[in-house]
Protein backbone atom coordinates (compact mmCIF):
# COMPACT_ATOMS: atom_id res chain seq x y z
CA UNK A 1 0.00 0.00 0.00
CA UNK A 2 2.85 2.39 0.79
CA UNK A 3 4.15 1.96 -2.77
CA UNK A 4 0.71 2.69 -4.22
CA UNK A 5 0.40 5.84 -2.10
CA UNK A 6 3.82 6.96 -3.34
CA UNK A 7 2.69 6.32 -6.93
CA UNK A 8 -0.49 8.27 -6.28
CA UNK A 9 1.55 11.20 -4.99
CA UNK A 10 3.73 11.12 -8.10
CA UNK A 11 0.65 11.04 -10.36
CA UNK A 12 -0.82 14.01 -8.46
CA UNK A 13 2.39 15.93 -9.08
CA UNK A 14 2.07 15.08 -12.76
CA UNK A 15 -1.54 16.30 -12.79
CA UNK A 16 -0.72 19.60 -11.09
CA UNK A 17 2.19 20.16 -13.47
CA UNK A 18 -0.01 19.44 -16.49
CA UNK A 19 -2.72 21.79 -15.23
CA UNK A 20 -0.20 24.62 -15.07
CA UNK A 21 1.48 23.94 -18.42
CA UNK A 22 -1.54 22.80 -20.45
CA UNK A 23 -4.73 23.94 -18.69
CA UNK A 24 -6.91 22.70 -21.56
CA UNK A 25 -6.09 19.16 -22.64
CA UNK A 26 -5.81 18.30 -26.32
CA UNK A 27 -9.12 16.50 -26.92
CA UNK A 28 -8.96 13.03 -28.41
CA UNK A 29 -11.70 12.39 -30.99
CA UNK A 30 -13.86 9.44 -29.95
CA UNK A 31 -12.95 7.70 -33.19
CA UNK A 32 -9.27 7.78 -32.14
CA UNK A 33 -9.60 7.17 -28.39
CA UNK A 34 -8.67 3.47 -28.35
CA UNK A 35 -5.90 4.01 -30.90
CA UNK A 36 -4.18 6.81 -28.99
CA UNK A 37 -4.52 5.36 -25.50
CA UNK A 38 -4.03 1.77 -24.39
CA UNK A 39 -7.26 1.19 -22.48
CA UNK A 40 -7.42 -2.53 -23.25
CA UNK A 41 -7.73 -5.18 -20.54
CA UNK A 42 -5.86 -8.52 -20.69
CA UNK A 43 -5.37 -11.73 -18.76
CA UNK A 44 -1.98 -10.60 -17.53
CA UNK A 45 -1.44 -7.32 -15.70
CA UNK A 46 1.04 -4.52 -16.42
CA UNK A 47 4.26 -4.03 -14.53
CA UNK A 48 4.25 -0.97 -12.26
CA UNK A 49 6.40 1.18 -14.56
CA UNK A 50 4.24 0.38 -17.59
CA UNK A 51 1.10 1.11 -15.59
CA UNK A 52 2.55 4.44 -14.47
CA UNK A 53 3.33 5.43 -18.07
CA UNK A 54 -0.20 4.57 -19.15
CA UNK A 55 -1.76 6.49 -16.28
CA UNK A 56 0.34 9.57 -17.05
CA UNK A 57 -0.85 9.52 -20.66
CA UNK A 58 -4.46 9.27 -19.48
CA UNK A 59 -3.94 12.17 -17.05
CA UNK A 60 -2.51 14.32 -19.82
CA UNK A 61 -5.53 13.73 -22.07
CA UNK A 62 -8.25 14.11 -19.41
CA UNK A 63 -10.07 17.48 -19.22
CA UNK A 64 -8.61 19.63 -16.42
CA UNK A 65 -11.67 20.67 -14.42
CA UNK A 66 -9.52 22.37 -11.78
CA UNK A 67 -7.63 24.59 -14.20
CA UNK A 68 -8.20 28.34 -14.53
CA UNK A 69 -9.39 27.86 -18.10
CA UNK A 70 -12.37 25.69 -17.13
CA UNK A 71 -15.68 27.57 -17.36
CA UNK A 72 -17.70 24.78 -18.91
CA UNK A 73 -19.78 23.03 -16.28
CA UNK A 74 -21.55 23.81 -13.01
CA UNK A 75 -18.53 22.69 -11.02
CA UNK A 76 -14.79 23.28 -11.16
CA UNK A 77 -11.65 24.05 -9.23
CA UNK A 78 -10.12 22.23 -6.29
CA UNK A 79 -10.18 23.11 -2.59
CA UNK A 80 -7.50 21.35 -0.57
CA UNK A 81 -9.36 20.59 2.66
CA UNK A 82 -12.36 19.23 0.76
CA UNK A 83 -10.11 17.00 -1.36
CA UNK A 84 -8.43 15.84 1.86
CA UNK A 85 -11.79 14.69 3.23
CA UNK A 86 -12.58 12.77 0.06
CA UNK A 87 -9.19 11.04 0.06
CA UNK A 88 -9.70 10.05 3.69
CA UNK A 89 -13.13 8.65 2.83
CA UNK A 90 -11.52 6.45 0.17
CA UNK A 91 -8.90 5.17 2.59
CA UNK A 92 -11.38 4.55 5.43
CA UNK A 93 -13.82 2.91 2.98
CA UNK A 94 -16.86 2.92 5.27
CA UNK A 95 -20.33 2.25 3.96
CA UNK A 96 -22.82 4.66 5.47
CA UNK A 97 -25.80 2.38 6.06
CA UNK A 98 -25.19 1.46 9.71
CA UNK A 99 -23.45 2.94 12.73
CA UNK A 100 -21.80 -0.44 13.29
CA UNK A 101 -19.66 -0.12 10.13
CA UNK A 102 -19.39 3.67 9.86
CA UNK A 103 -19.04 4.76 13.51
CA UNK A 104 -18.33 8.49 13.93
CA UNK A 105 -18.73 9.03 10.18
CA UNK A 106 -22.48 8.71 10.81
CA UNK A 107 -22.20 11.55 13.31
CA UNK A 108 -20.37 13.65 10.73
CA UNK A 109 -23.13 13.16 8.16
CA UNK A 110 -25.87 13.88 10.70
CA UNK A 111 -24.09 17.05 11.83
CA UNK A 112 -23.81 18.39 8.27
CA UNK A 113 -27.51 17.72 7.66
CA UNK A 114 -28.54 19.23 10.99
CA UNK A 115 -26.51 22.38 10.34
CA UNK A 116 -28.01 22.84 6.86
CA UNK A 117 -31.54 22.39 8.22
CA UNK A 118 -30.80 25.01 10.86
CA UNK A 119 -29.39 27.45 8.28
CA UNK A 120 -32.52 27.36 6.14
CA UNK A 121 -34.97 27.61 9.03
CA UNK A 122 -36.35 24.08 8.96
CA UNK A 123 -38.15 22.71 12.02
CA UNK A 124 -36.60 20.41 14.62
CA UNK A 125 -38.46 17.52 12.99
CA UNK A 126 -36.26 17.71 9.89
CA UNK A 127 -33.70 15.31 8.49
CA UNK A 128 -32.00 14.39 5.25
CA UNK A 129 -29.45 12.25 3.50
CA UNK A 130 -26.74 12.28 0.85
CA UNK A 131 -27.82 11.13 -2.61
CA UNK A 132 -25.69 10.04 -5.61
CA UNK A 133 -26.33 13.31 -7.46
CA UNK A 134 -28.75 16.20 -7.86
CA UNK A 135 -31.04 14.19 -10.14
CA UNK A 136 -31.45 11.52 -7.47
CA UNK A 137 -32.05 14.17 -4.81
CA UNK A 138 -34.90 15.46 -6.93
CA UNK A 139 -36.24 11.94 -7.38
CA UNK A 140 -36.20 11.36 -3.61
CA UNK A 141 -38.22 14.54 -3.12
CA UNK A 142 -40.70 13.39 -5.77
CA UNK A 143 -41.08 9.99 -4.12
CA UNK A 144 -41.69 11.53 -0.69
CA UNK A 145 -44.28 13.87 -2.18
CA UNK A 146 -45.98 10.99 -3.99
CA UNK A 147 -46.14 8.86 -0.85
CA UNK A 148 -47.26 11.78 1.33
CA UNK A 149 -50.22 12.34 -1.00
CA UNK A 150 -51.14 8.64 -0.99
CA UNK A 151 -49.42 6.38 1.54
CA UNK A 152 -50.80 3.23 -0.14
CA UNK A 153 -48.77 3.77 -3.30
CA UNK A 154 -45.72 2.01 -1.86
CA UNK A 155 -47.63 -1.25 -1.58
CA UNK A 156 -50.47 -0.96 -4.08
CA UNK A 157 -48.86 1.20 -6.75
CA UNK A 158 -50.38 4.14 -8.61
CA UNK A 159 -54.15 3.98 -9.02
CA UNK A 160 -54.79 7.52 -10.28
CA UNK A 161 -53.05 9.98 -12.55
CA UNK A 162 -50.94 12.33 -10.45
CA UNK A 163 -49.53 15.59 -11.82
CA UNK A 164 -46.40 17.56 -10.96
CA UNK A 165 -45.27 21.07 -11.85
CA UNK A 166 -41.91 22.54 -12.71
CA UNK A 167 -40.73 25.49 -14.77
CA UNK A 168 -39.88 25.21 -18.44
CA UNK A 169 -36.30 26.14 -17.48
CA UNK A 170 -35.84 23.54 -14.74
CA UNK A 171 -33.48 20.59 -14.80
CA UNK A 172 -34.27 17.71 -17.16
CA UNK A 173 -34.27 15.26 -14.25
CA UNK A 174 -37.88 16.21 -13.45
CA UNK A 175 -39.21 14.56 -16.58
CA UNK A 176 -36.85 11.62 -16.23
CA UNK A 177 -37.80 11.07 -12.59
CA UNK A 178 -41.50 11.23 -13.44
CA UNK A 179 -40.92 8.26 -15.74
CA UNK A 180 -38.85 6.37 -13.16
CA UNK A 181 -41.34 6.87 -10.33
CA UNK A 182 -44.39 5.73 -12.29
CA UNK A 183 -45.92 9.20 -12.58
CA UNK A 184 -45.26 9.37 -16.31
CA UNK A 185 -43.74 12.11 -18.43
CA UNK A 186 -47.17 13.12 -19.75
CA UNK A 187 -48.18 14.17 -16.24
CA UNK A 188 -45.34 16.73 -15.97
CA UNK A 189 -46.66 20.27 -16.39
CA UNK A 190 -44.20 22.92 -17.57
CA UNK A 191 -44.89 26.29 -15.97
CA UNK A 192 -44.16 29.42 -18.00
CA UNK A 193 -41.35 31.76 -16.97
CA UNK A 194 -40.63 35.47 -17.19
CA UNK A 195 -37.81 37.10 -19.17
CA UNK A 196 -35.27 35.91 -16.59
CA UNK A 197 -36.41 32.29 -16.65
CA UNK A 198 -38.19 32.52 -13.29
CA UNK A 199 -41.35 30.47 -12.77
CA UNK A 200 -44.64 32.39 -12.95
CA UNK A 201 -46.75 31.57 -9.89
CA UNK A 202 -49.91 32.78 -11.67
CA UNK A 203 -49.48 30.25 -14.47
CA UNK A 204 -48.75 27.53 -11.89
CA UNK A 205 -52.11 28.28 -10.25
CA UNK A 206 -53.89 28.08 -13.60
CA UNK A 207 -52.34 24.70 -14.44
CA UNK A 208 -53.23 23.23 -11.07
CA UNK A 209 -56.83 24.44 -11.28
CA UNK A 210 -57.25 22.93 -14.75
CA UNK A 211 -55.82 19.56 -13.65
CA UNK A 212 -58.18 19.43 -10.66
CA UNK A 213 -61.13 20.18 -12.95
CA UNK A 214 -59.96 17.44 -15.34
CA UNK A 215 -59.83 14.83 -12.56
CA UNK A 216 -56.07 14.65 -12.01
CA UNK A 217 -54.41 14.61 -8.59
CA UNK A 218 -51.73 17.34 -8.27
CA UNK A 219 -49.08 16.47 -5.70
CA UNK A 220 -45.68 18.10 -6.29
CA UNK A 221 -44.18 21.44 -7.29
CA UNK A 222 -40.50 21.92 -8.05
CA UNK A 223 -38.97 25.37 -7.70
CA UNK A 224 -35.41 26.02 -8.84
CA UNK A 225 -32.65 27.93 -7.06
CA UNK A 226 -30.32 28.51 -9.99
CA UNK A 227 -31.70 27.36 -13.34
CA UNK A 228 -29.24 25.40 -15.47
CA UNK A 229 -28.82 27.97 -18.23
CA UNK A 230 -29.40 31.47 -16.83
CA UNK A 231 -28.92 30.72 -13.14
CA UNK A 232 -32.33 32.18 -12.24
CA UNK A 233 -34.03 31.84 -8.85
CA UNK A 234 -37.74 31.06 -8.71
CA UNK A 235 -39.87 33.12 -6.32
CA UNK A 236 -40.22 30.58 -3.50
CA UNK A 237 -42.53 32.73 -1.38
CA UNK A 238 -45.07 33.20 -4.17
CA UNK A 239 -44.91 29.55 -5.19
CA UNK A 240 -45.25 28.35 -1.58
CA UNK A 241 -48.56 30.22 -1.25
CA UNK A 242 -49.94 28.31 -4.25
CA UNK A 243 -48.68 25.03 -2.79
CA UNK A 244 -50.23 25.82 0.60
CA UNK A 245 -53.58 26.58 -1.00
CA UNK A 246 -53.70 23.21 -2.77
CA UNK A 247 -51.79 21.11 -0.19
CA UNK A 248 -48.92 20.31 -2.57
CA UNK A 249 -45.38 19.30 -1.65
CA UNK A 250 -42.91 22.09 -2.48
CA UNK A 251 -39.39 21.02 -3.33
CA UNK A 252 -36.62 23.53 -4.02
CA UNK A 253 -33.96 22.21 -6.39
CA UNK A 254 -30.85 24.12 -5.28
CA UNK A 255 -28.38 21.72 -6.88
CA UNK A 256 -26.70 24.56 -8.78
CA UNK A 257 -26.99 27.64 -6.55
CA UNK A 258 -28.64 26.47 -3.33
CA UNK A 259 -25.39 27.19 -1.48
CA UNK A 260 -26.46 30.86 -1.35
CA UNK A 261 -27.88 29.79 2.04
CA UNK A 262 -24.34 30.33 3.37
CA UNK A 263 -24.15 33.94 2.21
CA UNK A 264 -25.74 36.87 4.04
CA UNK A 265 -25.36 38.86 0.79
CA UNK A 266 -27.26 36.40 -1.40
CA UNK A 267 -29.49 34.37 0.91
CA UNK A 268 -32.38 36.66 -0.07
CA UNK A 269 -32.43 34.86 -3.43
CA UNK A 270 -34.05 31.87 -1.68
CA UNK A 271 -36.35 33.91 0.56
CA UNK A 272 -39.19 31.72 1.76
CA UNK A 273 -37.11 28.53 1.69
CA UNK A 274 -38.32 27.71 5.20
CA UNK A 275 -41.81 27.18 3.72
CA UNK A 276 -40.61 24.36 1.44
CA UNK A 277 -41.07 20.69 2.25
CA UNK A 278 -37.67 19.64 0.89
CA UNK A 279 -34.51 21.25 -0.42
CA UNK A 280 -31.50 19.88 -2.27
CA UNK A 281 -28.02 21.35 -2.77
CA UNK A 282 -24.85 20.07 -4.43
CA UNK A 283 -21.77 20.94 -2.41
CA UNK A 284 -19.63 19.92 -5.40
CA UNK A 285 -20.95 22.95 -7.24
CA UNK A 286 -20.82 26.31 -5.45
CA UNK A 287 -18.91 24.97 -2.42
CA UNK A 288 -16.22 23.33 -4.55
CA UNK A 289 -16.02 19.88 -2.96
CA UNK A 290 -14.96 16.95 -5.16
CA UNK A 291 -17.73 15.16 -7.05
CA UNK A 292 -20.12 14.12 -5.89
CA UNK A 293 -21.63 15.66 -2.78
CA UNK A 294 -25.40 15.93 -3.13
CA UNK A 295 -27.59 16.68 -0.14
CA UNK A 296 -31.35 16.58 0.33
CA UNK A 297 -33.13 17.69 3.50
CA UNK A 298 -36.80 17.67 4.39
CA UNK A 299 -39.04 19.09 7.09
CA UNK A 300 -40.76 15.70 7.31
CA UNK A 301 -38.43 13.21 8.95
CA UNK A 302 -41.17 10.60 9.29
CA UNK A 303 -41.91 10.80 5.57
CA UNK A 304 -38.24 10.31 4.68
CA UNK A 305 -38.24 7.15 6.79
CA UNK A 306 -41.59 5.95 5.44
CA UNK A 307 -40.58 6.34 1.79
CA UNK A 308 -37.12 4.78 1.97
CA UNK A 309 -36.91 2.37 4.91
CA UNK A 310 -37.14 -1.37 4.55
CA UNK A 311 -36.43 -3.87 7.29
CA UNK A 312 -33.35 -6.08 6.91
CA UNK A 313 -32.34 -8.06 10.01
CA UNK A 314 -29.08 -9.14 8.40
CA UNK A 315 -28.03 -5.49 8.14
CA UNK A 316 -29.60 -3.43 10.95
CA UNK A 317 -28.32 -5.29 13.99
CA UNK A 318 -27.29 -2.54 16.41
CA UNK A 319 -28.25 0.98 17.47
CA UNK A 320 -31.42 2.95 16.73
CA UNK A 321 -32.83 4.03 13.41
CA UNK A 322 -31.45 7.56 13.86
CA UNK A 323 -27.91 6.23 13.50
CA UNK A 324 -28.62 3.56 10.89
CA UNK A 325 -28.65 5.83 7.87
CA UNK A 326 -29.67 3.12 5.43
CA UNK A 327 -33.22 3.55 6.78
CA UNK A 328 -33.48 6.99 5.15
CA UNK A 329 -31.40 6.46 2.01
CA UNK A 330 -32.18 5.61 -1.59
CA UNK A 331 -29.18 3.27 -1.50
CA UNK A 332 -27.99 0.40 0.66
CA UNK A 333 -24.23 0.39 0.19
CA UNK A 334 -23.24 4.07 0.06
CA UNK A 335 -19.85 5.80 0.03
CA UNK A 336 -19.05 8.50 2.56
CA UNK A 337 -19.77 11.77 0.72
CA UNK A 338 -20.24 13.74 3.94
CA UNK A 339 -16.64 13.77 5.10
CA UNK A 340 -15.39 16.12 2.36
CA UNK A 341 -17.97 18.82 3.05
CA UNK A 342 -17.39 18.38 6.79
CA UNK A 343 -13.59 18.78 6.52
CA UNK A 344 -14.09 21.89 4.40
CA UNK A 345 -16.75 23.37 6.68
CA UNK A 346 -14.78 22.48 9.82
CA UNK A 347 -11.59 24.05 8.45
CA UNK A 348 -12.99 27.35 7.12
CA UNK A 349 -16.18 27.73 9.15
CA UNK A 350 -19.52 28.99 7.90
CA UNK A 351 -17.88 32.36 7.25
CA UNK A 352 -15.36 30.69 4.97
CA UNK A 353 -18.14 29.00 2.98
CA UNK A 354 -19.80 32.41 2.65
CA UNK A 355 -16.58 33.80 1.18
CA UNK A 356 -16.44 30.97 -1.37
CA UNK A 357 -20.00 31.72 -2.51
CA UNK A 358 -19.58 35.51 -2.56
CA UNK A 359 -16.43 35.28 -4.65
CA UNK A 360 -18.29 33.49 -7.45
CA UNK A 361 -20.82 36.30 -7.69
CA UNK A 362 -17.95 38.80 -7.68
CA UNK A 363 -16.27 37.00 -10.60
CA UNK A 364 -19.59 37.04 -12.49
CA UNK A 365 -19.94 40.78 -11.83
CA UNK A 366 -16.46 41.39 -13.27
CA UNK A 367 -17.37 39.37 -16.37
CA UNK A 368 -20.65 41.25 -16.91
CA UNK A 369 -18.91 44.61 -16.54
CA UNK A 370 -16.33 43.59 -19.14
CA UNK A 371 -19.05 42.54 -21.56
CA UNK A 372 -21.07 45.72 -21.05
CA UNK A 373 -18.02 47.88 -21.65
CA UNK A 374 -17.10 46.27 -24.99
CA UNK A 375 -19.33 46.88 -28.01
CA UNK A 376 -18.58 43.54 -29.68
CA UNK A 377 -20.44 41.68 -26.92
CA UNK A 378 -24.11 41.31 -26.11
CA UNK A 379 -25.15 40.26 -22.60
CA UNK A 380 -28.14 37.95 -22.09
CA UNK A 381 -27.87 37.28 -18.36
CA UNK A 382 -28.43 39.51 -15.35
CA UNK A 383 -27.28 40.38 -11.83
CA UNK A 384 -27.52 37.82 -9.01
CA UNK A 385 -26.41 35.01 -11.30
CA UNK A 386 -23.09 33.21 -11.76
CA UNK A 387 -24.06 32.16 -15.28
CA UNK A 388 -22.71 34.85 -17.62
CA UNK A 389 -24.43 34.46 -20.98
CA UNK A 390 -23.32 36.47 -24.01
CA UNK A 391 -22.54 36.51 -27.70
CA UNK A 392 -19.39 37.85 -29.36
CA UNK A 393 -19.69 39.75 -32.65
CA UNK A 394 -21.82 37.75 -35.07
CA UNK A 395 -20.02 34.47 -34.49
CA UNK A 396 -22.39 31.54 -33.78
CA UNK A 397 -21.84 30.61 -30.14
CA UNK A 398 -21.91 26.86 -30.70
CA UNK A 399 -19.21 27.08 -33.36
CA UNK A 400 -17.02 29.36 -31.25
CA UNK A 401 -17.27 27.17 -28.12
CA UNK A 402 -16.55 24.02 -30.11
CA UNK A 403 -13.53 25.59 -31.84
CA UNK A 404 -12.12 26.86 -28.51
CA UNK A 405 -12.38 23.32 -27.13
CA UNK A 406 -10.95 21.53 -30.15
CA UNK A 407 -7.99 23.92 -30.26
CA UNK A 408 -7.30 23.55 -26.51
CA UNK A 409 -7.89 27.23 -25.78
CA UNK A 410 -10.81 27.30 -23.32
CA UNK A 411 -13.45 24.98 -21.92
CA UNK A 412 -16.75 26.85 -22.10
CA UNK A 413 -20.24 25.79 -23.14
CA UNK A 414 -23.24 27.33 -24.86
CA UNK A 415 -26.93 27.55 -24.03
CA UNK A 416 -30.30 28.73 -25.29
CA UNK A 417 -33.16 30.80 -23.91
CA UNK A 418 -36.13 32.22 -25.82
CA UNK A 419 -34.59 31.03 -29.12
CA UNK A 420 -31.37 32.94 -28.44
CA UNK A 421 -28.15 30.93 -28.49
CA UNK A 422 -25.20 32.26 -26.49
CA UNK A 423 -21.97 31.37 -24.76
CA UNK A 424 -22.54 30.39 -21.12
CA UNK A 425 -19.53 31.23 -19.00
CA UNK A 426 -19.91 29.87 -15.46
CA UNK A 427 -17.85 31.49 -12.68
CA UNK A 428 -18.34 28.61 -10.23
CA UNK A 429 -14.70 27.46 -10.53
CA UNK A 430 -13.25 27.88 -7.02
CA UNK A 431 -9.73 28.83 -8.18
CA UNK A 432 -10.74 31.77 -10.38
CA UNK A 433 -9.41 35.27 -9.77
CA UNK A 434 -10.12 38.54 -11.58
CA UNK A 435 -7.15 38.12 -13.92
CA UNK A 436 -8.43 34.68 -14.98
CA UNK A 437 -11.80 36.15 -15.93
CA UNK A 438 -10.15 38.91 -17.96
CA UNK A 439 -7.77 36.39 -19.55
CA UNK A 440 -10.82 34.38 -20.62
CA UNK A 441 -12.06 37.29 -22.76
CA UNK A 442 -8.60 38.07 -24.14
CA UNK A 443 -8.16 34.45 -25.18
CA UNK A 444 -11.61 34.34 -26.76
CA UNK A 445 -11.03 37.55 -28.71
CA UNK A 446 -7.58 36.69 -30.00
CA UNK A 447 -8.73 33.21 -30.99
CA UNK A 448 -11.77 34.58 -32.78
CA UNK A 449 -9.61 36.97 -34.84
CA UNK A 450 -7.10 34.27 -35.72
CA UNK A 451 -9.25 31.17 -36.23
CA UNK A 452 -12.91 31.94 -36.66
CA UNK A 453 -12.34 33.90 -39.86
CA UNK A 454 -11.09 30.63 -41.36
CA UNK A 455 -14.28 28.85 -40.29
CA UNK A 456 -16.54 31.59 -41.63
CA UNK A 457 -14.65 31.65 -44.92
CA UNK A 458 -14.87 27.87 -45.47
Amino acid sequence: MENDIALFSELCDELLRTERNQPVADPIPTSQLYNQLDLSLHDEGLLDNDLKKTLKKIIKSTPKTASKSFFNQLFGGRIGKAALGDLLAVMLNNSMYTYKVAGPQVGIEKQVLKSICSLIGYSDDSDGTFAPGGSMSNMMAMIMARDAKNELIRSAGLTTKMTLYTSAESHYSMSKNAALTGIGKQQVREVNTNEKGEMLAEHLEQLIQKDIEDGYQPFFVNATAGTTVLGAFDDIEAISKVCGKHDLWLHVDGAYCGAVIFSSNYKHLVKGLEHSDSFSVNAHKMLGTPLSCSIIVTQHKAQLHHSFSNEADYLYQTDGDDFNLGKTSLQCGRRNDALKIWTLWKSVGTNGLENIVNKQFEMARIAREYINSHKDYRLYSFEDSISVCFTYKDIPSKELCTALYKNSELMVGFGKFNNNEFIRMVTINSVLEKENVLDFFKTLESFAVKEMSKINAS
